[in-house]
């Protein structure tokens, strides 16, 4: 009997033994989980059973006696299979796997991890739906899905996940509306649905249940209906941002009861009505409120904001506020940023606002503000832009408004302001100074001169008198406008030189080479001959007329006959061009003509007498804008200098068209020479097109003012000189047209689909990444040697994107797309490229870099090898 107890417990004991010796180490379980990563960068290498290192000091874990208690493997470039051998480690808490490539569907098996309570794999490549089976994830604390692929609707189950703190969807495609579950969740503190564009839901009216709910993150998403009652429940509350949304109906009425820890609260860009609820800030610890771009009705109540002692930024732009704003605001000690452009406000700017101490910013342009500046506004040394455009700003401007030693950006333009402009010592850091349409007069100062940033000078439509200092000529000037004034005498040589004559016109006593005026000591050494070529002039004038008269007669003969417009035009050319409008119009036949630019009109090649050939650009006017609003854009345009922009010559203007003018390039349209398909540059050609556009669309992009978008980028858009120096053309159509044309005829356009971003298809607000996008459906042109539109035959008939997808996805060989034509030894450089392309035409837009970025990485081509990865992201 003992003997038998005896071989019973040896055999228990060895049982255990073996079971114990059965269960894989933590190193071996960390090694099992790496071997189904990818690890281009070879950031896990300390992850070996070859090092001395102990496994707790392996890359990315933590320990808690000796004991894994936390994985966190973030921005590592890491790709391949998220396995559930890391469920074998029993006291795992944390996993983070954020800003990575996995690419799979939402990992439900590591639901195994019965101990995991925070869950991180946000901005990865994690698609499909959620399943109901999310609410395995029982013991769950945090977490965060956020900008992946995830799409479909939110399942019933996730109501499961009760002990959730932080719950984050944001920046997915998720649709549908929001399940009637979200009060299960008492112990969250941060909620996030942002940026799920498909989204069609009501903010749940079980919210107010979140009694610890300290953010919640709505914006860019598809959230209608009204603000539920139940909101006001939330007291801990510190982050509110339902911005660009549909919502409707008014605040609700006690919510300025309890924000007692709000820290930003932002309803912009919905469809909010009625006014401010009275006494928001009475009770409120606010350090940001946003309201701005609603359409608001209502008006903000003249409250007391005495305790709102903790805002930093108000801002209330693009809505239709009225009423008094309220003065108290100017004058919080810890405001940083008053914005409240685009509104209806009136009232006036105490000069209380010298108590603003931390004051930076204020834009309050287009409102009906009636008010002197006070002289407090040049107390605010911390003040580096104040642009209150479009009021009734009446008075002469203080000595000291511009005394702040960081002031950047001034702009006082269309407003009332009256006396001389004082000298301006202290602001050396002033780039931008508008002071147009006002009722200025005097002098230039002198001392505009001595700001050494100075970059951008518009004192146009005032009655400023004199002549423009010499000083002036010390400024590096992108634009000096002092055009329809009173100045007379020369103008400085410096200036006059590459300035159009339109930034100056309207002073009819000024002269200067190549103005109509010439001046009195240019004309000193020729008065000898002067008579002699006076009648000369008159006599050629004579002649002129007559042979004027009977060509006017031929054109308009010509003209009718032809049906072409014959209405009234007005023209403006920025450069000094010998045509007429009738001219353009009887050479703009079908010989001229390039072809079609879309639906935005018909390109021709115009040789005018001198020799000099233009491009003109005809497009229908739609009559959305005024001459003088068309006016201004163009200008606005024309203003461009950029060796990658083509230039803008002058337009003409009639009630059915527009003639807008270029410079001609001699090689014609990039798209054009990808489609006759024999494309035959050499890669070099090909990296300094790609580098020329990027710099090109980067200037619109960042480095000019105002920041433009492009809206059409595309290869026939793309024009080459002799030398196949690219130059950009059809940029910011849609200042021209009007943005309701330029989209409806932008919606017409077929040909061009490929080069459109997907987003186009919800959401019609352009973006940089729009262009961005197209950009990158150039490079994959550039790079394949194919033309972006898909013939009619077999594979041929993917559009290059698809066609580059399908390709590297299936054949796991980005090489394969390459053109055949570029040579072997540039084929590191051409994968390079492709890489920066697949970025570009990525189908999230946030994941698509910036074109500076893309200029950065374009010139590093040549630089420096590059790592190629084949499981390239497309």
């Amino acid at each position: 009997m003992a003997s038998s107890y005896t071989l019973s417990l040896i055999f228990l004991l060895t049982f255990t033994i073996n079971a114990y010796s059965s269960t894989p180490s933590e190193p071996d379980i960390l090694l099992t989980f790496k071997s189904t990563i990818h690890d281009p960068m070879n950031h896990l290498s300390s992850w070996s059973n070859t090092t001395t290192a102990h496994h707790c000091n392996w890359t990315g874990v933590t320990c808690i006696t000796a004991t894994i208690s936390s994985l966190t493997l973030q921005n590592l470039n890491l790709s391949g299979e998220i396995s559930p051998s890391i469920c074998q480690l029993p006291n795992i808490i944390t996993l983070n796997l954020a800003d990575n490539f996995f690419n799979q569907p939402i990992p439900l098996h590591l639901s195994q991890c019965s101990s995991l309570n925070t869950l991180n794999l946000s901005n990865n490549l994690i698609w499909g739906t959620i399943p109901d089976q999310i609410s395995q994830f029982k013991s769950l604390k945090f977490l965060d899905l956020s900008e992946n692929h995830v799409e479909g609707k939110i399942p019933e189950g996730v109501g499961s996940l009760i002990y959730l703190q932080v719950l984050n969807f944001g920046n997915n495609l998720l649709s549908g509306s929001i399940p009637n579950v979200i009060g299960n969740f008492t112990e969250l503190t941060i909620l996030d649905f942002s940026l799920n564009p498909f989204l069609e839901s009501e903010i749940p009216s079980d919210i107010g249940k979140l009694v610890k709910l300290e953010q919640i993150l709505l914006q860019s998403s598809g959230f209608y209906g009204e603000i539920p009652d139940s909101i006001i429940e939330l007291k801990a509350l510190t982050i509110v941002d339902l911005s660009q949304n549909n919502l409707t109906g008014v605040l609700p009425s006690r919510i300025g009861n309890f924000l007692e820890k709000l820290v930003a609260f932002d309803v912009s860009q919905n469809n909010l009505v009625g006014s401010f609820p009275d006494g928001i800030c009475e009770s409120t610890r606010l350090t940001s409120l946003s309201l701005h771009t609603n359409s608001f009705n209502g008006t903000v109540p003249n409250t007391s904001v005495a305790n709102c002692l903790n805002l930093e930024r108000l801002e209330l732009q693009n809505n239709g506020f009225y009423g008094d704003f309220p003065n108290n605001l100017w004058s919080l000690p810890k405001i940083k940023v008053i914005r409240s452009e685009n509104n209806r406000f009136s009232g006036q700017i105490p000069d209380s606002i010298s108590v603003a101490s931390q004051l930076e910013q204020v834009q309050i342009d287009n409102n009906s503000f009636i008010s002197k500046i006070p002289h407090g506004l040049g107390l605010v040394r911390s003040l580096y832009r104040f642009s209150a455009s479009l009021n009734g700003l009446y008075g002469e401007l203080p000595p000291n408004f511009c005394d702040s030693p960081v002031m950047s950006i001034i702009n006082l333009s269309h407003n009332y302001i009256t006396g001389e402009i004082p000298e301006v010592k202290e602001c050396k850091k002033l780039v931008s100074l508008s002071l147009a349409d006002n009722n200025f007069i005097g002098r230039i100062p002198e001392s505009l001169g001595d700001l050494p940033v100075l970059t951008y000078l518009d004192l146009s439509h005032n009655n400023l008198t004199g002549e423009i200092p010499l000083e002036l000529q010390n400024l590096k000037l992108a634009l000096f406008n002092v055009s329809f004034n009173r100045l007379s005498g020369r103008v400085p040589s410096l200036l006059l030189a590459g300035l159009p004559a339109l930034y100056i016109q309207g002073n009819p006593d000024m002269c200067g080479p190549g103005l109509s005026n010439s001046c009195p000591s240019d004309n000193s050494k020729q008065k000898i001959g002067i008579s002699k070529l006076a009648c000369a002039v008159i006599s050629l004038a004579l002649l002129a007329g007559i042979l004027s008269l009977a060509f006017g007669f031929f054109v308009y003969r010509r003209s009718s006959i032809q049906n072409l417009e014959t209405g009234i035009w007005r023209s403006v050319f920025f450069y000094p061009i010998r045509v007429s409008e009738q001219d353009l119009i009887m050479a703009m036949d079908e010989k001229a003509s390039r072809g079609s630019s879309g639906a935005l009109g018909k390109v021709y090649i115009v040789n005018l007498p001198s020799n000099e050939l233009i491009a003109v650009k005809r497009m229908p006017n739609f009559r959305n804008q005024s001459f003088k609003t068309l006016k201004t854009e163009v200008k606005t345009l024309a203003k461009i200098r950029h060796k990658n922009i083509v230039k803008i010559l002058g337009f003409c203007h009639s009630d059915d068209s527009i003639f807008l003018i270029y410079e001609c390039m001699e090689k014609g349209s990039l798209g054009d020479l990808i489609n006759k398909g024999d494309f035959q540059l050499s890669w070099s050609i090909r990296l300094k097109i790609a580098v020329g556009i990027a710099q090109g669309l980067a200037y619109l992009h960042k480095d000019y003012v105002p920041h433009l978008l492009h809206r059409d980028v595309k290869s026939k858009n793309v024009l080459l000189d002799i030398e196949f120096n690219p130059k950009l053309t059809d940029f910011a159509l849609d200042r021209i047209l009007g943005e309701n044309a330029f989209q409806s005829s932008s919606d017409s356009k077929s040909g061009s689909l490929c080069y459109m971003a997907p987003e186009l298809g919800y959401n019609k607000k352009a973006t940089e990444q729009m262009d961005t996008y197209g950009f990158g459906v150039i490079l994959l042109e550039l790079v394949t040697g194919r033309a972006a539109e898909g013939t009619d035959s077999s594979e041929d008939s993917l559009d290059v994107v698809k066609w580059v997808r399908r390709k590297v996805n299936i054949c796991n060989g980005p090489v394969q797309v390459l053109d055949p034509k570029i040579s072997s030894s540039c084929k590191q450089e051409a994968l390079g490229m492709l890489e920066i392309a697949l970025q570009c035409t990525s189908v999230m837009p946030e994941k698509r870099p910036s074109m500076s970025e893309v200029v950065a990485a374009l010139q590093s081509l040549g630089s420096k090898t590059r790592v190629h990865h084949p499981e390239m992201s497309v």
